[in-house]
């Protein structure tokens, strides 16, 4: 890393000694939902809604339909395991 790079990264910690929450990654928004960003975004318009489904998304649904006496279709993307969680949750009782 340059100085000069070295120089501009410090700044924004520097005076209040806090990252500056303009930078990706350094917002607490950037994390929620697994890295989803907003939550209360419709999974749908996910950027990265029609990746495969998570482990632990796959793991948390196994669980819910299970209780629900359903079966999880093979196959889901993350959109799609996220709108069923939501559904199951519903359903079962829990995630309230």
């Amino acid at each position: 890393m340059s100085e000069q790079q070295s120089d501009t990264q410090d700044s924004s910690t520097q005076e209040t000694g806090t990252q500056d929450k303009s930078l990706p990654g350094n917002n607490s928004a950037d994390v929620a939902g697994g890295g989803v960003g907003d939550p209360a975004k419709d999974p749908s318009d996910w950027v990265t809604g029609g990746e495969p489904m998570t482990g632990p998304q796959k793991s948390y649904l196994e669980t819910l339909a299970r209780e629900a006496g359903q079966t999880v279709p093979d196959g889901l993307d993350k959109a799609g395991a996220s709108k069923m969680i939501d559904e199951l949750q519903s359903e079962t009782g829990r995630g309230k």
